[in-house]
């Protein structure tokens, strides 16, 4: 008895390091969440995400020009820029599912403001507000960082387009 109680006390101590030292997970969401934000039935709200690019700042896209990816509808105010897209969409698509990257760098969603953005190193970045903006500013690459490491953590779940899920709420997909 004494043996096994000898052994149950190493065991617990060895265990309590790994629990102490943050091994719990940062993500505050328990629910998946959709992989691509798409508030307003759009990827990006409506916004085109080569305009971000090409001329420096948020349009919102045509009803024109859209094209699925992921599951997800997205908006253009070309041709051209649809098929931009279309040939590297993961260039264009903003980061982190179009999420705030200020709330994924402390491990929690929020949607992310088509008007609160910037581009770092090639790759779209939105957030919630224009405080989450600045906040995120202040450490760029930290928080750019801490959200890449949380992202991968973070619940999801597919989207679907609103065919499919037509579809699926009458039964006619299994």
């Amino acid at each position: 008895m004494k043996y096994l109680i000898t052994l149950l006390l190493i065991a617990l101590t060895s265990i309590a390091p790994f629990h102490a030292h943050g091994a719990e997970s940062p993500i505050q969401q328990k629910e998946p969440v959709p992989a691509i934000n798409t508030k307003e039935d759009f990827a990006v709200r409506g916004y085109d995400p080569v305009s971000y690019f090409t001329s420096g700042k948020p349009e919102v896209g045509s009803p024109l020009f859209v094209y699925e990816w992921r599951g997800v509808r997205w908006r253009f105010v070309s041709s051209d820029h649809r098929d931009v897209f279309k040939t590297d969409p993961e260039r264009y698509a903003p980061q982190f599912g179009g999420y705030c990257a200020m709330a994924m760098s402390l491990g929690r969603i929020a949607d992310g403001d088509p008007e609160q953005w910037a581009v770092v190193d090639g790759k779209l970045f939105l957030n919630n507000n224009a405080r989450a903006q600045a906040l995120w500013n202040e450490d760029r690459p930290g928080n750019i960082s801490q959200a890449d490491k949380n992202w991968p953590l973070m619940p999801k779940k597919p989207n679907t387009s609103s065919a499919a899920a037509d579809k699926v709420s009458r039964g006619a997909l299994k």
